[in-house]
């Protein structure tokens, strides 16, 4: 199934999930960094990355909630996209929570449930994205309709056939 909300040929919304993933799982290794190390400016970091790993999350979001309307009704495909989908709302909930105790308090000294909401997030995070995953590996959604190891160019404007 084709996604419905492509910039260049190419479904906007797993375009941009790698920034609110990578920026996430960036605050959570800065903050094992600081439990470790008593480092203050991995605390820094992360509350930073977290803030921007937000940011990612609502720009990415309405995207994929695009994509997730035109999955047929009664599918598969259609159950995952939600469980995806509410998950990562929780996700960014989680981490919303922990980057607004850290603002609360100093955020390169984070409260112990400052980490617990993080990490808890990107527990469920690798649910949701391997979630994303089996939307896109398994069940082909967001995936040009004929799709093959030879298609041309989403550039040229020529539809990728399957290979007879």
């Amino acid at each position: 199934m084709d996604s419905r909300a492509k910039v260049l040929g190419h479904p906007i919304h797993q375009m941009l999930i790698v920034f609110p993933l990578g920026l996430l799982a960036t605050a959570v290794f800065c903050d094992l960094i600081y439990l470790f190390r008593d480092n203050p400016t991995a605390a820094t970091v992360a509350y930073w990355m977290i803030g921007a790993g937000i940011i990612g999350g609502l720009l990415a979001a309405p995207f994929g909630w695009i994509d997730w309307f035109a999955i047929p009704s009664g599918t598969r495909a259609r159950a995952i996209g939600l469980w995806h989908g509410v998950g990562n709302v929780v996700v960014l909930l989680l981490f919303a929570m922990s980057w607004y105790l850290r603002r609360r308090g100093i955020p390169e000294r984070p409260d112990t449930i400052a980490f617990v909401f993080s990490f808890v997030g990107a527990g469920i995070a690798l649910v949701t994205g391997w979630l994303g995953g089996e939307l896109v590996d398994r069940l082909g959604i967001g995936v040009h309709e004929g799709a093959n190891v030879d298609a041309p160019s989403s550039l040229s404007h020529r539809a990728a056939r399957s290979r007879v």
